[in-house]
């Protein structure tokens, strides 16, 4: 919850969202049928539908659920892509269908391999799709690679664009992804888990365009929105897709000669059958401040990292990982130490600076003043991935985090 705490992508504490954590602790109810949370039930319907509004479906057409995270929203999309595609694979399973297979940037979430590995498909089935210089998705791979895997005789049944990468905060080209995937009929998922809350903001909002051509969107309030874990939305396009893939018919749940509409039940529709209550926070919060509230939060945020992109491209000891300023409020950068700086660019050079992100990394955690993440990704040795997404950080604590990562690792 401090302001100080760069190192996630979930970080801040709302007041309003604390005290509805507290309430639905309070209620201690399941989300599966009606009967027993009415209440939360409906919120999540009206939700969900603005949500997707949001998105951009007329009207909030079609469906979604609140899920256990990203990984498992993005999971629930695979799920149905597939069913839609083949039906039969409910009943039969995968030995009764095609080799599938997925497609998705080099940049993209875990979750999707993942996802691929527990449904059955394979992890050898995901399809790493290469990325330009600022970890976007280069649409014409997209296709050379959807049409090889044709000509192997595989089937494409998903392709998951990402708006905002987890490491670059890049945005995925989604119109000219929606474009190929119309062609081809396969179906598009958004994974908007860190970059969908920009749909709130008028500013930033142009990021996603194409979103509303999508299939189905993740969405996860409890990262930009800065909604208390865990709050992930699954939406999809189509309705009664998510009923008909995951439903089981239990007599002793989903009883059909109930007094009240059924499609409140919305028990059958999940993978989970226990559902823990998570709407109610986000409810409760976007009530509070609005639409425009959550709008502020976001561009203070993607203003903070603009204001350290801006301090630190010419300043002596930084070196960014790629140029021009960041889509989101991901900033990566090296920190070059004095011993460094006038070294030549060879790999010597490289294998010591593989060393002083997780030297001050583990210093800043002995300290406990500051917290950043790194990583390597791809031939680029660590580097720190700054992120913000608590919008009680100030100007103030960027000039510190710069001020420590030198004090840190000026010696190194």
């Amino acid at each position: 919850g401090h302001p100080r705490y760069f190192n996630q992508l979930s970080t801040g504490l709302d007041m309003v969202g604390l005290a509805a954590d507290w309430l639905t602790s309070a209620a201690n109810t399941n989300m599966f049928t009606y009967e027993i949370a009415p209440v939360f039930v409906l919120l999540e319907y009206v939700t969900l539908r603005k949500m997707r509004e949001m998105v951009g479906w007329p009207g909030g057409c079609g469906d979604g659920i609140f899920s256990p995270g990203g990984a498992i929203s993005n999971m629930y999309a695979m799920l149905i892509a597939r069913f839609k595609m083949f039906p039969e694979v409910k009943e039969k399973g995968m030995a009764a269908i095609p080799r599938l297979v997925a497609f998705t940037s080099e940049h993209s979430h875990f979750s999707v391999k993942k996802g691929a590995a527990a449904l059955g498909i394979g992890t050898d089935s995901v399809i790493l799709i290469r990325c330009d210089e600022r970890g976007k998705m280069i649409p014409s791979d997209l296709e050379r690679r959807i049409l090889e895997a044709k000509q192997k005789g595989f089937v494409p049944f998903l392709v998951s664009a990402t708006a905002g990468t987890t490491v670059y905060g890049a945005f995925d080209p989604l119109i000219a992804i929606a474009d190929i995937c119309k062609k081809y009929k396969i179906w598009m998922h958004v994974d908007g888990a860190w970059g969908g809350g920009l749909l709130m903001s008028r500013k930033h909002k142009w990021k996603l365009n194409g979103v509303e051509r999508a299939n189905s969107v993740t969405w996860n309030p409890h990262k930009m929105m800065g909604v208390p874990l865990q709050c992930s939305a699954l939406l999809v396009r189509e309705e009664g897709l998510m009923q008909s893939c995951n439903q089981m018919h239990a007599s002793y749940l989903f009883q059909q000669d109930k007094h009240y509409d059924l499609s409140y039940d919305t028990g059958d529709k999940a993978l989970q059958c226990g559902r823990h209550v998570d709407v109610f926070k986000l409810w409760l919060m976007w009530r509070a401040k609005g639409t425009t509230g959550f709008e502020a939060q976001i561009d203070k945020c993607l203003e903070l990292a603009e204001y350290l992109y801006n301090k630190i491209k010419n300043r002596e000891g930084y070196e960014m990982v790629f140029d021009g300023k960041p889509q989101h409020t991901n900033v990566c950068f090296w920190y070059i130490p004095p011993s460094l700086r006038s070294m030549e660019n060879n790999e010597e050079r490289m294998g010591r600076l593989m060393k002083v992100a997780p030297v001050i990394k583990a210093r800043m955690m002995e300290y406990g003043t500051t917290m950043v993440s790194y990583q390597p990704l791809g031939d680029k040795v660590n580097f720190f991935r700054m992120v913000i997404s608590n919008p009680a950080a100030t100007h103030q604590d960027i000039d510190f985090l710069i001020d420590e990562i030198e004090r840190l690792g000026q010696d190194l």
